[in-house]
């Protein structure tokens, strides 16, 4: 397994970039603390004022959308598959997801810590349990469905 080194990420925002076809303002993770591709993905989201949801979710009480929590929590789960040599290059995308639950707000200046592991993966499409938290509260639970492409 690939661990971080002190603050070292295991990949940075370019390597991130290499990997997601997202960009600018889709692409929702900023670094990778741990990564064993194929089974799980550990990632970050540094939520600022500067997001573009902000502007309209909602001016006077900035609170990140709960769809885009899914969406980073996909957007990791995704870099664990896309990082497996036979998914290299490929195109990910949202195949499903239940029993979503949302426990705290998400707000600027947090860090949205993405937890992902990946149960069972079968062909191009992979389920996986997701977890994301704010200082080691949770903030949004959900099981994701996986198609690559």
């Amino acid at each position: 397994m690939e661990e971080t080194k002190s603050n070292e990420p295991v990949m940075n925002a370019v390597e991130i970039q290499q990997t997601l076809p997202h960009r600018y303002p889709m692409l929702l993770v900023d670094r990778v603390l741990e990564l064993v591709p194929g089974e799980k993905i550990v990632a970050q989201k540094n939520v600022t004022v500067n997001e573009e949801f902000f502007q309209g979710h909602f001016p006077s009480n900035p609170v990140m959308p709960g769809v885009l929590i899914v969406e980073s929590l996909a957007q990791a789960g995704a870099i664990a598959l896309l990082k497996m040599d036979r998914f290299a290059g490929k195109t990910p995308y949202f195949g499903g997801v239940d029993k979503v639950k949302f426990r705290r707000m998400v707000r600027p200046g947090d860090v949205l810590k993405l937890e992902v592991k990946l149960v069972k993966l079968r062909d191009n499409i992979g389920s996986a349990k997701a977890l994301a938290t704010v200082d080691g509260e949770k903030a949004c639970s959900a099981d994701l469905l996986f198609l690559i492409g």
